[in-house]
């Protein structure tokens, strides 16, 4: 009787599963040490942001489960957010304010990322060198040394993700490249 309040969704445990790995891959050293990274809070979430948008570009137009897992991506990511806000003190007032912005900074991205992907071969990392360089970097002039390795970085893990299965990557399976 009680059983459907207790019975766990398959979209949200995978994409709890897959959330994690983005989190591990978006937390390697070598992106604040390598790639020029900012290590702060702005930096990490901007890892995130990366990371997760790759997922979604790669699942974006897929039909079934893929629609599913996308949005419980989301909202895992945004309740992560919502929760490291509380936990850094942010008032609960604030919260609300807060995690709005960062829901606009998030597709902000995610279009600027896509749309870098979706240039010409010849264009693209130039293309994506930049959407990095004023996002990933917030437009500091000093990481234009590292935006171009990042971008190479980047091309790199959507056509690795473009080769793996929509079942695997919606089954919480990620496979990432090391930078």
């Amino acid at each position: 009787m009680f059983s459907k309040f207790f019975r766990r969704n398959a979209s949200a445990d995978a994409a709890a599963k897959a959330y994690q790995e983005i989190v591990r891959q978006s937390r390697l050293p070598v992106f604040y040490t390598r790639f020029g990274v900012p290590d702060t809070l702005d930096g990490r979430f901007d890892l995130l942001v990366l990371h997760t948008a790759l997922v979604l570009i790669r699942l974006k137009g897929e039909k079934g489960e893929s629609e599913a897992f996308s949005q419980a991506l989301f909202d895992t990511l945004f309740t992560d957010m919502d929760q490291s806000l509380r936990e850094i003190g942010v008032s609960d007032i604030s919260i609300g304010k807060k995690v709005k912005e960062m829901g606009r900074a998030f597709y902000g991205r995610l279009e600027a990322y896509e749309a870098a992907l979706q240039a010409p071969e010849t264009d693209r990392g130039e293309e994506l060198g930049g959407a990095l360089l004023r996002n990933l970097y917030r437009g500091e002039s000093a990481a234009e040394a590292h935006s171009g390795a990042m971008a190479a970085y980047v091309i790199a893990l959507a056509a690795h993700l473009g080769e793996q299965t929509q079942e695997r990557i919606t089954g919480g399976d990620i496979g990432f490249l090391a930078p």
